[in-house]
C-alpha cells in the first residue's frame, strides 16, 4: 500500500505543473536599503554646486541639533527625535543644501518623524519651536510668532518639505534604531544593572546621529561600537577570548571605524549659524543667475531653431500665394462689418457658479417682462374701462335735457 500511495503522489506531482511566479516591480523595501553606497560620500549634491566637506558637515550638524531640541521641547520620544535625524540626513545626501532650505527641511523631517512614530505633533507647534530656538540662539527677546501672510507660506513649506522628503525616500520611512539593541547587548553580556555604562552608551548613540555613522553601517554595529567605546572610557573589562562582538556578528574593524567617527565629532569647533547661512545665500545666488543664464540659452536655442525653420515654409507659402493670385481675379477687401459676423465667437469655460448666476439673471429679466406684460394689459382694460363709463355718461347726460325740454314744451 506505502508504494502504490509514493507512485499516485508522484504522477500528481509530475502531472500538475509548478506555478509560475509573479513579478512585481524593480523596487525593494528592506533596511538594507537604508545604507548608502560609497559612491554616494565621494560627492555629494551639495558639493557639486559648489559647497565644501567643512561646511556641509557643520549644516548637518547643525540640522540635527535643532532638530534635537526642537523635539526636547515638544516633549517627543526619543526614537521620534532619532528618526527626524536620520530622514535630515539621508534626504541631503540626494538633495544640495544649496537648493533646498535647511531649517524648513529639519522641520519637515520632525513633523514626519512624529507622524510615523505615532506621536504626532501640529505644524504650528513646529513652527513655534523653530521660531523660538533662534531667539535663543541669537539672544534676542522671546517674542510670539505672528500669525500673517508670511505665516502660511512657512507653513506651506514645511508641508512641501515633508512631501519631498516621502519622495526622496522612496515612501520607505521606517527605522531601525539601536536604542533596543544596547539594552539586549548588555543583557547578553551581564552588564544590564550598570547605569554608567548603559547611560554614556545611549549618549554616544544619540551624538553618532550628527554624523554619517547610520547612512554607513547596521544598527548592530553602531550598538556594539557604542558599547565598545564606553567600556574603554571607563575601563570596564569585556570578553576576549572569543571576542564579545563576534556574538553578535560585528568585525572590530566596523567598530573603530565607527568610534573615529563619533569622537571626531568632539573635536570639531562650535558651528556659527550666520556664517553657514551667509555662505549659502552667496552660493545660492550664483545657482540662481546660472539657472537664468541656463534658461534664456535654452529660449534662444529654440528662437534659432524656429527662424531656421520658417524660411522653407514662408517661401512654400509664398509661392503657393503667388499661383493661387495669378490664377484668380483681384477682388476688393471685404468689409469689416462681414469679418466681424463670421468670427467664430471664443467658448469661454464658465463655472458652475458663473451659470448659476447667468440662469437667475435670465430668469430674472423673463419675471420683469412679464410683469411689465401684465401691467400694460392692465392698463389697457382700465382704459377701456374708462373709455366705455365715460360714453355712458354722456349718452345720459345728453338725454336727459332733451326730456326737460319736452316737459316744458306740454
Amino acid at each position: 500500500m506505502t508504494t502504490t500511495t509514493v507512485q499516485n503522489q508522484s504522477k500528481t506531482t509530475n502531472a500538475t505543473p509548478a506555478k509560475p511566479q509573479k513579478k512585481y516591480g524593480k523596487i525593494v523595501l528592506t533596511l538594507h536599503n537604508c545604507l548608502l553606497p560609497e559612491s554616494a560620500f565621494k560627492e555629494t549634491p551639495s558639493q557639486a554646486d559648489g559647497l565644501d566637506i567643512e561646511t556641509e558637515t557643520d549644516l548637518r550638524i547643525l540640522g540635527c541639533e535643532m532638530i534635537q531640541t526642537a523635539g526636547i521641547l515638544l516633549k517627543l520620544p526619543q526614537v521620534a527625535m532619532a528618526t527626524g535625524q536620520m530622514y535630515l540626513q539621508r534626504f541631503y545626501y540626494s538633495k544640495s543644501f544649496v537648493r533646498y532650505p535647511m531649517e524648513t527641511t529639519a522641520m519637515g523631517s520632525i513633523y514626519l518623524a512624529s507622524k510615523v512614530e505615532e506621536k504626532p505633533c501640529r505644524i504650528r507647534d513646529v513652527i513655534n519651536v523653530f521660531h523660538h530656538i533662534k531667539q535663543v540662539r541669537a539672544q534676542k527677546t522671546i517674542s510670539p510668532l505672528i500669525v500673517d501672510q508670511n505665516y502660511i507660506e512657512l507653513k506651506n513649506q514645511v508641508i512641501k518639505a515633508e512631501r519631498r522628503i516621502l519622495k526622496e525616500l522612496g515612501f520607505c520611512v521606517h527605522v531601525k534604531h539601536p536604542h533596543k539593541l544596547i539594552v539586549v547587548y548588555l543583557q547578553v553580556l551581564q552588564y544590564e544593572k550598570n547605569k554608567q555604562l548603559m547611560q554614556m552608551a545611549w549618549n554616544y548613540m544619540n551624538d553618532a546621529l550628527r554624523t554619517d555613522v547610520f547612512m554607513r553601517f547596521p544598527p548592530e554595529t553602531i550598538a556594539c561600537a557604542c558599547i565598545y567605546l564606553t567600556a574603554r572610557k571607563i575601563g570596564l573589562p569585556l570578553p576576549n577570548n572569543p571576542s564579545w562582538y563576534l556574538l553578535f556578528k560585528v568585525t572590530e574593524e566596523d567598530i573603530r571605524v565607527v568610534c573615529v567617527k563619533i569622537l571626531q565629532l568632539y573635536k570639531r569647533p562650535k558651528v556659527n549659524p550666520e556664517e553657514l547661512d551667509s555662505k549659502v545665500d552667496a552660493l545660492k545666488k550664483i545657482y540662481q543667475a546660472n539657472k537664468y543664464m541656463q534658461a534664456q540659452k535654452e529660449r534662444e536655442a529654440k528662437i534659432e531653431e524656429k527662424k531656421a525653420e520658417s524660411p522653407t515654409a514662408s517661401t512654400s507659402k509664398d509661392s503657393k500665394r503667388d499661383s493661387k493670385k495669378d490664377k484668380s481675379p483681384k477682388t476688393p477687401p471685404l468689409s469689416s462689418k462681414y469679418h466681424s459676423s463670421h468670427k467664430k465667437r471664443e467658448r469661454r469655460s464658465r463655472s458652475p457658479y458663473d451659470r448659476k448666476r447667468e440662469y437667475s439673471n435670465k430668469r430674472h429679466k423673463s419675471r420683469s417682462r412679464d410683469r411689465e406684460v401684465d401691467r400694460s394689459r392692465e392698463r389697457r382694460s382700465d382704459d377701456k374701462r374708462s373709455r366705455v363709463s365715460s360714453r355712458k355718461y354722456d349718452d345720459y347726460d345728453r338725454s336727459k335735457p332733451r326730456d326737460r325740454d319736452d316737459k316744458r314744451k306740454h
